[in-house]
């Protein structure tokens, strides 16, 4: 496929609508930051016989580098801390919560159900159910689309739905060689036995396994994965620097401006208070230029300095039935509306979910692409984005690959990823698809639009597109 789709898309002309765009845009777009528009008049995606679900609030705490200042705590930690945060800000009473449902990637052992010990940390009672779900970068979503499941076939109210990464201190295992024998020294019954069984250990006992961002089916690392999309689609190294430059620009601005009211404070046990995610770092084109291939070596064009680095940080979101919201006096941020998961080709598709779930979920919502006032991805990669963005708006691309009559279109930059992303803002596995959802909530009212479209692919070539709808002002 990747042969195929570059041949097919470098024949396509250089100055295409979606080319000019990008490279005439100004990568600073303080404009955009500024500007509050008034709403739109649209009509409501509310369905009739359907629950109206609402989320109330979101928070999560300072998204940071791995082996920074959270280098010393555990999953559970952080997600305690997000969920006393959520807390905090809401007032909700621990007994009004029905169920607690959290996403993770890279399971820390002695915690595996962590949603279960981070709500008895933060105090909930014992008697509140709590489940852990994984599905690599779109984890989160998965728990809050859990959530939404579970309020609207009536079996809640109010879940509270999260996600937590702790990249800093993953588990390291020994080599199989070196587990077998040491199961095999707990059976042994003679010391004659234990003798025999350490006799036979290896050097090569002692080499460790180390966890892989990589593909189980495929052995390949999705960084390499993410390289040979950008080739397939032509993405130039120079595009790709260009908007991970634009990512973090934006991002920094969106922090000075205070935008970014989810992020909360929190007093890392033994450490200084963190504020803010660690991750922004605006730079220029020309040192982002001087970085070797990361992957692909030593031609490949994805990079350090435009690929998602890896973060520690903890999510949570507040989801209620409009009813119950309204009932207990909240005004909630925004309705939670229809959403889609896709899967394709873990191989040469692997990061192509936003293209094959944004038609989805518009046609589940009626709307289209113009529709659409706030979108919010997940930025794997500059690439990732890029490669997404040429799919979405080639007609070629939608007959051929996605069975569809004509291209969905591509996001105009204006409305896109406008405080940034994962490039800058950082990329816990688990807890992203909070962010993303609360990011669109809090840039519709700003920007006075309607509607946020969220989407984010993840590993396994899966994908997952939602639409946000503002709550009414």
């Amino acid at each position: 496929m990747t042969s195929m789709l570059s041949q097919a898309l470098r024949s396509l002309p250089a100055t295409s609508a979606w080319a000019v765009r990008f490279s005439a845009r100004s990568f600073s777009c303080s404009p955009l930051l500024q500007a509050t528009v008034q709403p739109k008049s649209k009509k409501t995606l509310a369905k009739t016989g359907v629950k109206n679900i609402v989320v109330v609030d979101g928070v999560r705490i300072p998204f940071l580098q791995s082996g920074t200042s959270y280098a010393d705590l555990m999953p559970h930690d952080l997600a305690r801390a997000s969920l006393q945060g959520l807390l905090n800000r809401t007032s909700v009473p621990k007994e009004v919560v029905d169920y607690i449902v959290y996403g993770t990637v890279i399971q820390e052992v002695k915690t595996s159900n962590v949603a279960r010990e981070a709500a008895l940390g933060a105090g909930f009672s014992d008697k509140t159910p709590a489940h852990t779900v994984t599905m690599a970068c779109i984890s989160s979503n998965q728990a809050m689309t859990t959530g939404v499941g579970l309020i609207a076939s009536g079996q809640c109210d109010v879940v509270v739905a999260g996600g937590v990464e702790l990249m800093s201190d993953v588990p390291i295992r020994h080599s199989r060689k070196m587990r077998k024998t040491m199961l095999s020294l707990n059976r042994a019954k003679s010391l004659s036995q234990r003798l025999a069984l350490l006799a036979n250990i290896r050097p090569d006992y002692f080499a460790p396994e180390l966890p892989a961002v990589a593909e189980f089916s495929t052995s390949e690392t999705m960084g390499h994965s993410a390289d040979r999309l950008a080739a397939a689609f032509a993405i130039s190294r120079v595009e790709q620097d260009e908007y991970a430059l634009r990512s973090h620009t934006l991002a920094r601005k969106a922090q000075d401006d205070g935008l970014l009211t989810d992020v909360l404070a929190f007093k890392v046990p033994g450490k200084d208070t963190v504020t803010r995610d660690n991750g922004v770092r605006p730079s220029s084109m020309e040192q982002m230029g001087k970085l070797k291939a990361a992957f692909v070596k030593p031609y490949g064009t994805v990079t350090a300095a435009n690929s998602s680095f890896l973060t520690d940080g903890a999510s949570a979101v507040l989801i209620m039935s409009e009813e119950k919201a309204l009932a207990m006096g909240y005004k909630p941020k925004a309705y939670l509306r229809d959403f889609v998961y896709v899967s394709q080709d873990p191989k040469d598709q692997l990061l192509l979910g936003p293209t094959y779930g944004t038609p989805k979920v518009l046609e589940r919502a009626g709307l289209t692409l113009a529709d659409i006032d706030v979108f919010e991805f997940h930025e794997a990669f500059a690439g990732q984005i890029l490669a997404n963005l040429k799919a979405m708006d080639s007609d070629w691309f939608a007959q051929n690959y996605m069975g569809r009559k004509s291209k969905v279109g591509a996001p105009p930059l204006e409305k896109f990823n406008s405080w940034g992303g994962s490039l800058s803002l950082g990329h816990p596995f688990g807890a992203t698809g909070c962010r993303l959802v609360m990011t669109a909530a809090h840039r519709l009212k700003k920007e006075g639009g309607q509607y946020g479209l969220v989407a984010a692919c993840a590993a396994g070539g899966q994908g997952h597109a939602m639409i946000v709808e503002l709550y009414p002002q």
